[in-house]
């Protein structure tokens, strides 16, 4: 059986040295000398320039994804399936290091300085060209974020720059932003894919009327250009011959919908994709066993939770959803449904990201205890028997459906009987958005790794709704803490305030935080220097496909 392997970045964490062990198969039945030749095999494997050579140029890189972007306009729908198509053909000023998680200076910002608490100075690169042949200077960069914070636009982006306050074009590649208030986490949200920067032409074009749509096509500066996109079938991506950085080794991506896990493990079997996202636990070890790909696991900065409606009844009362809470056993969840890929969540953020408090582990406010639920409940006036919930999920995701089921099962024990709804995609995000649910599961990925970006759109009242906030969540205090730690510069004390947001939301329950997930992925023998970031988008900027993948007709 072949080793599980790591696609080349790996996060130094204590969570990141549990999941390679987890993403390891036992060796202790392999003779000493078979061990030896295979660990060399390996090794060489690894290297990608030493097993095949140099980078190969050309090729089609087929990928196998189970859902289907909303929209290419980066200030629309915030939602990962459009953020990996977004994040091939638009760019940002800054990045994040994915292996470190830091922010760089590898974007289209040249440099940038922070001369004080407000003001931050981003000098750009020159000679940037759009994929419509345009330049890239500082009026693009301001009329962007003067687009996604268009009041009328009602972007589930401006959240992350509801605190810049003006922009200001300095000269052609000089660019000022000044914010209301000083707001550390500046920098990582100027990574989300949210900030890629568009041409103000294509902007001024589509207002026009012109045939451009920006919801179904795109212009940026990346290293690939949108092509195509057949709704609900594929999307393709060519190469910018005209890039500005080191061009692309591959001529095209395509991303091709296909929602059923088993047929996307059949396709990678057969040599028809070359990624095939998102692998039922269950069926790590089939892919595992091919011949011609890889079963491999990464660290991931998102999270399964199920939230409540907090404003109607049942779960307007803290107690009820506390008591909900306490029924569900997160340990077995990751072990029954995530098979040990994954670690149980007691709260929103895991420690991959800025703000987290290991202490929240600890809470007693929400950890599994059924015999205390039952309480719970009585004290709230219910009775066995007497509760009736609608617990909606998705056809996103087998595994969810699987925790959904898991769940049911534990409420039933406590005398909680919860019919289990399944709705579509689409409908799914607009329906919660507008709280007609009463329970829902979703994911959350905090793709800035700093907490701001989960206490905001999560927790605060002015994200009720499409932004982020589906539990529809009110509390004053925590809307004040939240404001406070935004406006915090020390990082120790913002980490306070963010231990004390922590406290409260726990204890109040608004949501279960279940699992942290890892990205569970095939990838076929034949493919290099693939980077599947832990905010889960793509860097094909360096992957290629060997000879013997040209040869095997993809």
């Amino acid at each position: 059986m072949k080793r599980y392997k790591r696609t080349g970045y790996f996060v130094g964490t204590a969570l990141a040295t549990s999941l390679l062990l987890a993403a390891c198969t036992d060796d202790s039945d392999v003779d000493e000398g078979a061990e030896e030749t295979e660990g060399e095999e390996e090794e060489e494997a690894d290297d990608g320039e030493e097993a095949s050579g140099e980078p190969q140029e050309g090729g089609d890189f087929m990928m196998s994804l189970p859902g289907e972007p909303v929209t290419m306009d980066p200030h629309g729908s915030n939602d990962n399936p459009s953020a990996q198509a977004r994040t091939l053909m638009y760019e940002t000023l800054v990045t994040q290091n994915p292996e470190t998680l830091e922010v760089e200076t590898e974007g289209l910002a040249e440099s940038f300085d922070q001369p004080d608490d407000d003001t931050w100075v981003f000098e750009l690169h020159e000679g940037v060209q759009f994929h419509n042949g345009e330049e890239l200077t500082a009026d693009d960069v301001v009329a962007t974020f003067e687009r996604v914070l268009e009041e009328d636009r009602a972007s589930e982006a401006a959240f992350l720059f509801e605190m810049i306050e003006d922009i200001e074009a300095v000269d052609d590649y000089t660019v000022e932003f000044t914010t209301e208030y000083p707001f550390a986490a500046l920098d990582a949200h100027l990574a989300h894919n949210a900030a890629g920067i568009m041409s103000e032409a294509a902007i001024e074009e589509e207002e026009e009327g012109d045939e451009l749509n920006l919801e179904t096509e795109a212009v940026g500066t990346g290293p690939f250009e949108f092509e195509d996109w057949t709704q609900g079938d594929s999307l393709t991506f060519t190469k910018n011959e005209d890039y500005w950085g080191d061009n692309a080794y591959l001529d095209s991506v395509t991303f091709e919908i296909v929602g059923e896990d088993l047929t996307r493990v059949s396709m990678l079997e057969n040599n028809e994709t070359h990624f095939a996202e998102d692998i039922q636990p269950t069926l790590m070890d089939q892919v595992d066993a091919l011949d011609n790909a890889s079963a491999l696991t990464e660290p991931s900065l998102s999270m399964t939770y199920m939230g409540f409606n907090t404003q109607e009844e049942p779960f307007d009362d803290p107690q009820v959803r506390q008591a909900i809470a306490m029924a569900i056993d997160n340990e077995m969840l990751v072990d029954g449904v995530y098979e040990g890929y994954g670690e149980a969540a007691n709260g929103p953020i895991n420690d991959l990201v800025f703000g987290y408090n290991e202490d929240v582990e600890d809470a007693d406010a929400t950890n599994y205890d059924p015999d205390q639920a039952q309480e719970l409940l009585a004290d709230a006036g219910y009775e066995e028997d007497e509760l009736e919930i609608t617990l909606w999920t998705n056809n996103e995701s087998d595994v969810r459906e699987q925790t959904t089921e898991l769940v049911q099962d534990q409420l039933g024990e406590i005398g909680v009987d919860v019919s289990i709804e399944n709705v579509e995609w689409g409908a799914y995000l607009d329906q919660t958005a507008e709280g007609e649910h009463e329970m829902f599961i979703l994911g959350w990925g905090t793709v800035t790794a700093d907490a701001d970006y989960t206490m905001y759109a999560l927790l605060h009242s002015d994200s009720v709704g499409a932004p982020g906030n589906r539990a529809f969540y009110e509390n004053d205090e925590v809307d004040d803490l939240i404001m406070d730690a935004r406006q915090e510069t020390d990082d120790d004390a913002r980490e306070e305030l963010y231990a004390e947001i922590l406290d409260i939301t726990v204890e109040e329950a608004p949501y279960i935080y279940t699992v942290f997930d890892e990205l569970r992925f095939g990838l076929s023998d034949s493919v290099e220097n693939f980077v599947f970031h832990p905010n889960r988008t793509f860097d094909l900027s360096e992957t290629y496909i060997t000879e013997d993948a040209e040869e095997g007709g993809y």
